[in-house]
C-alpha cells in the first residue's frame, strides 16, 4: 500500500515536537506503516526523523518562522486551528503541487487536522481519503479512524448521525515502549503533566494534593510564574506543595511518571484519548482521572487506577494507590498501545478500505 501523509505547518516530524501528540502520531504512523513493508510519503516542515519512503518538505523553515516566530512553545499552546489561516492555505497547496507529483491510483490520502487539510481531499476525488487519528472536533472525510470510541459516539450525537458507518473505526494512539521504561513510584510525590488551563483539571490535582498533605509536581505549557502563584491563560494555582518543572522532553517525561505514586489526568471535558494516561500506565504508574470520555476504556478502577466524579474521589484516590501491580499496569499498556501492536490494526483497517475498489462490505474474506 501507499500512503501521502500530511503533517502540520507549526511543528517538525522530529522528536523534539514530543510535545505535539499529533505530531507524534504522524512520525509513529510513518514508523509503523514503513516497518510492514508499505511505502509512506511524508509532507511535513524541512526537518524530520520519521522512517518515510520520502520526505517532501512543503513548509520551509522560514516560513515559520514568519507565522509562529513569536511564540515560545516552551509556554505557548498552538490556537491556529482555523481553516484557511495562511499557513494551511499555503501548506495545502504545496502540498498537493508535490502529491499531484508522485500519485498513483489507489494511493491513500492521509490527514490528521480535519477541515484545515480538506483543500487536500478536495483535489483528489478519485482517491479515498482518510482522516486516520481524529482526536479534534471539525471532521468531514468519508473514512475515519477516531481514537476511542467515547469521542467516535460523541461525534456522531454533534453532527446527528444515528447510522452505523462500517468503514469507520477506532484505533488507539500508539507509543514506543522503549521510551517508558518501568519505574518504582518512590518519588514521594503526584504529578500532573498538561496544558495549564482549567479543562485539564489542574485546580483539582491541586487541591486534592493540598487535602491529603502531598506533593505535586507539575509539568506542560501554558504556565507562568508569578511570585508564589503559577498562572495559566484562565487559571492561577499556589501552594506551598507544588512544584513546576517546565515542558519536559520524553526522556525526563518518563523519569517523572516512573517515580510518581500517581498521576492526576482529570481532564473535564470528554477526553478524545488523554496519552498522559497512557504514558504514566506504561511506566507502570496508576492514574487518577475523571469518569467521562476516554478514560472510561483506558481506566480500570482499582488496576490500573481510578475514576472520580467528586473531590473526595479524587482524595480517596491519591490515597489508594499503593500496592497496585505497576509491573502488571505496564504489561497491559504494552499490549494494548504498543506500536508493534498497534501497526497491524491500522494495516488491516486499509486493507478493508482497500476492497472498496471491489466489492467493498460484500467482499469475501
Amino acid at each position: 500500500m501507499r500512503f501521502h501523509l500530511i503533517g502540520l505547518p507549526h511543528v517538525q516530524t522530529t522528536r523534539a515536537y514530543n510535545w505535539c501528540a499529533f505530531s507524534m502520531k504522524v512520525v509513529n504512523f510513518c514508523d509503523m506503516m514503513t516497518s510492514l513493508g508499505h511505502e509512506v510519503f511524508l509532507y511535513s516542515g524541512e526537518q524530520n526523523e520519521a522512517k518515510c519512503t520520502e520526505h517532501i518538505s512543503v513548509v520551509t523553515d522560514e516560513q515559520q518562522h514568519k507565522w509562529f516566530g513569536h511564540y515560545d512553545w516552551s509556554t505557548d499552546v498552538f490556537n491556529g486551528w482555523q481553516a484557511g489561516s495562511e499557513w494551511w492555505e499555503t501548506m495545502n497547496q504545496t502540498a498537493i503541487a508535490e502529491i499531484s507529483k508522485r500519485i498513483e491510483p489507489k494511493d491513500f490520502i492521509c490527514i490528521i487536522a480535519g477541515r484545515c487539510q480538506e483543500a487536500i481531499v478536495n483535489a483528489f476525488p478519485a482517491h479515498i481519503a482518510v482522516e486516520w487519528g481524529i482526536g479534534y472536533p471539525g471532521i468531514f472525510a468519508k473514512h475515519r479512524v477516531f481514537e476511542s470510541y467515547a469521542w467516535m459516539h460523541h461525534l456522531q450525537g454533534v453532527y446527528r448521525n444515528e447510522d452505523v458507518r462500517f468503514f469507520d473505526t477506532v484505533i488507539p494512539n500508539s507509543f514506543r515502549i522503549s521510551d517508558f521504561p518501568l519505574g518504582r513510584g518512590d518519588g514521594g510525590y503526584y504529578l500532573f503533566i498538561g496544558r495549564f488551563i482549567r479543562r485539564k483539571g489542574i485546580e483539582i490535582a491541586v487541591e486534592a494534593t493540598k487535602r491529603i498533605d502531598a506533593r505535586l509536581v507539575m509539568a506542560g505549557q501554558g504556565m507562568k510564574r508569578k511570585g508564589d502563584l503559577y498562572c495559566g491563560e484562565d487559571i492561577t494555582v499556589c501552594g506551598y506543595h507544588l512544584k513546576h518543572v517546565g515542558v519536559v522532553g520524553i526522556e525526563e517525561r518518563a523519569k517523572l511518571m516512573g517515580a510518581a505514586k500517581a498521576v492526576f489526568v482529570p481532564t473535564t471535558y470528554l477526553e478524545p484519548f488523554g496519552g498522559v494516561a497512557v504514558e504514566a500506565n506504561l511506566c507502570g504508574t496508576p492514574v487518577i482521572t475523571t469518569d467521562h470520555g476516554a478514560f472510561t476504556e483506558t481506566v480500570t478502577n482499582g488496576f490500573n487506577g481510578w475514576r472520580c466524579r467528586t473531590l473526595g474521589d479524587f482524595m480517596r484516590a491519591a490515597q489508594s494507590v499503593y500496592g497496585m501491580d505497576r509491573a502488571a499496569i505496564r504489561n497491559a499498556a504494552q499490549d494494548r498501545y504498543s506500536t508493534d501492536n498497534i501497526r497491524h490494526q491500522y494495516e488491516k483497517y486499509f486493507e478493508r478500505l482497500l476492497t472498496l475498489w471491489g466489492h467493498g462490505w460484500y467482499q469475501d474474506p
